[in-house]
């Protein structure tokens, strides 16, 4: 289940920031992509609640650190 959750993130990023390399880890963060601004976090989100049929509170997402911890995020609110 949670490389599904992977394998989805990784296309919602690849379309979010137009780059069909992009390989996303665990350990990632805003850092580590250029193009990752305040637009492109917010069109990542929506883009994640569409996808995975959930919906993301501001808190919620402004305590993650990297992308591991959004994997676990939305791992969490699907098998709830």
């Amino acid at each position: 289940m949670r490389q599904e959750i992977i394998n989805k993130m990784n296309t919602i990023f690849c379309e979010v920031f137009d780059d069909d390399s992009l390989k996303i880890s665990d350990n990632m963060t805003s850092a580590d992509i250029d193009e990752w601004d305040s637009l492109n976090h917010i069109t990542l989100v929506v883009n994640i609640e569409k996808v995975f049929g959930l919906k993301l509170n501001l808190s919620e997402v402004g305590k993650l650190e990297n992308i591991g911890e959004m994997i676990e995020l939305i791992f969490k609110k699907i098998n709830l």
